[in-house]
C-alpha cells in the first residue's frame, strides 16, 4: 500500500482549515485515513500549524510521499531537514550530536523569524490604527468647522432677520409726522344787500 501525506479540508465556506494526514493514495480526500499528523489553519496571520514531527518523520522514512502543499508545511516545520540530517548520520557524514545541534540551531533561528514577523505585524497594525485615527480626527474636525460655520451663518441670518423685523415694527409704531395742515380760508358767504335800493 502506497501512503501519501496530504491535506484534508474542513471548516465552513470561505473559512477552511486542513488536517494533515497520512493516508492511502486510493482513499478519497476527506474520507478514511491512516493517521492524523496535525492541522493547518491559513486563516490566521501567520498561519497556525500544529504537527507531530516524530510521526511525520516516521512516515517519511517509511516511504510516504507528501503532496506539494504538505511538503512545504513539512519543510516549514523542519521535518525534511531532520530527515536529511538523519540520513547523513546513517551514512556517517556527521554524528548524532552534530545533527541535533544543527537542528536545534535551525529551530531557534526559525522561531526568531516567526516572532519577528509577529512583532512587525502587530507594529503595522498599530501604525494602521494610528493613521486611521488621524484621518478620522481630520474628518471630524472638518465636520466640526463646517457645522460651526453653518451655525454662525444661521445666527447671523437670524440676527439680520430680527433687526429687520424690529425696524419694521418700529416703522409701524412710530407716530406719523403730521405735516402742518393748511388752514382753510373761511369760505366767504354771500352777503345780502342790506342797502336800500336806490330811489328811482
Amino acid at each position: 500500500m502506497s501512503v501519501k501525506i496530504r491535506l484534508s479540508r474542513h471548516g465552513k465556506k470561505n473559512y477552511a482549515f486542513f488536517h494533515i494526514l497520512a493516508t492511502d493514495v486510493r482513499a478519497p480526500r476527506d474520507s478514511r485515513f491512516i493517521e492524523l499528523l496535525g492541522s493547518y489553519n491559513p486563516n490566521t496571520n501567520p498561519a497556525t500549524i500544529t504537527l507531530d514531527v516524530e510521526r511525520a518523520l516516521y512516515w517519511l522514512q517509511n516511504g510516504a510521499q507528501p503532496t506539494t502543499t504538505a511538503r512545504r508545511i513539512l519543510s516549514y516545520k523542519g521535518v525534511l531537514l531532520k530527515k536529511h540530517l538523519l540520513e547523513g548520520v546513517k551514512k556517517g557524514a556527521l554524528t548524532q550530536e552534530q545533527a541535533d545541534a544543527k537542528f536545534n540551531a535551525w529551530v531557534v533561528e526559525k522561531e526568531a523569524k516567526i516572532s519577528k514577523k509577529k512583532e512587525n505585524l502587530s507594529a503595522s497594525k498599530e501604525d494602521a490604527k494610528k493613521v486611521a485615527l488621524e484621518a478620522e480626527n481630520k474628518v471630524n474636525s472638518a465636520r466640526a468647522e463646517e457645522l460651526a460655520k453653518r451655525k454662525a451663518e444661521a445666527e447671523k441670518a437670524a440676527e439680520e432677520a430680527k433687526k429687520a423685523a424690529e425696524a419694521e415694527v418700529a416703522a409701524q409704531e412710530a407716530p406719523v409726522a403730521e405735516t402742518p395742515a393748511q388752514e382753510e380760508a373761511p369760505v366767504a358767504e354771500p352777503q345780502e344787500n342790506t342797502e336800500a335800493p336806490a330811489a328811482e
